[in-house]
């Protein structure tokens, strides 16, 4: 069935997709998108650090395309890597920042690690972030800390434009979880306000006003236009009725001024004509 097809090829870009993301960690690698092409099946890599993932004269490249034909029997796959332009909005990079630099400085420092990354990624114009690191931090018993900072949507259409990731960071102590979640600048919110200036609010209305009036007095040419193009072609259809009546009327009076001068003069003209060459015989 179709819908079985469908489901087999969701979960093979899943599988794919997470291939990727094991084989490209600690590279600061995004998300991974697959593009259908003629030519074959497109893979785009978002990373932090394009040129460890290319690495030296694209060796790791040919190795990713050499593994991803083999195990998942892709006929021509492109791999295709951009950057991607802040860091501090994008939540797998963060989690994985956060974990990185939890095995590198241990248990010890990972408030002033959580702070750290707080103000960085407000500063970079992030609305909220919260950041949940579960495990064995500091002691031995499982802990978890809470990080918080600006606000934060739980719930509501604008809760699933959140970004969020999840990361693991091996320690000596254990696994330890951590969890990100950063709310975008670029999200509106039901609840925004927006206060307009007066000065603005004016000129708006005076440009409206002058749009309205210039589109009125177009709107009256043109129907003055029509309305003359109109009366044009009555005047023309009349002239054109009309002048063929006056034509007839006066060649009907040329007629008849002929016919009353015909009868007096005619006949003398040919009387005379006719008695000339009597006389002449």
């Amino acid at each position: 069935m179709i819908e079985r097809q469908f489901v087999t090829q969701k979960l093979r870009e899943f599988q794919i997709q997470e291939f990727i993301g094991n084989t490209l960690k600690r590279v600061g690698h995004s998300h991974t998108k697959m593009i259908k092409t003629p030519l074959g099946e497109k893979i785009v890599i978002y990373a932090s650090r394009p040129g460890l993932i290319v690495g030296r004269k694209g060796a790791n490249i040919k190795d990713l395309t050499r593994t991803l034909k083999k195990k998942f029997d892709l006929g021509n796959p492109q791999i295709e890597i951009n950057e991607v332009e802040n860091v501090f909005l994008d939540a797998n990079i963060v989690a994985e920042m956060i974990a990185s630099s939890l095995e590198r400085f241990g248990t010890t420092k990972f408030k002033g690690i959580g702070h750290k990354i707080m103000t960085d990624v407000t500063a970079a114009g992030a609305l909220g972030i919260e950041i949940l690191v579960s495990g064995k931090i500091p002691s031995a018993r499982a802990k978890r800390w809470r990080f918080y900072k600006g606000y934060l949507k739980k719930s509501g259409q604008s809760a699933t434009e959140i970004s969020s990731a999840y990361a693991y960071a091996q320690l000596k102590s254990g696994t330890v979880g951590i969890q990100v979640r950063i709310m975008p600048p670029n999200l509106i919110l039901p609840d925004d306000i927006s206060i307009k200036d007066d000065g603005l609010v004016q000129q708006k209305v005076l440009a409206q006003a002058a749009q309205s009036s210039d589109a009125s007095e177009k709107t009256g040419a043109d129907a003055e236009k029509a309305d003359l193009l109109q009366e044009g072609s009555h005047e023309s259809e009349e002239k054109k009725e009309k002048k063929p009546r006056k034509k007839r009327a006066v060649k009907s009076s040329k007629n008849k001024e002929t016919e009353d001068a015909k009868p007096s003069g005619a006949p003398e003209k040919t009387d005379a004509a006719s008695a000339e060459p009597a006389d002449q015989t």
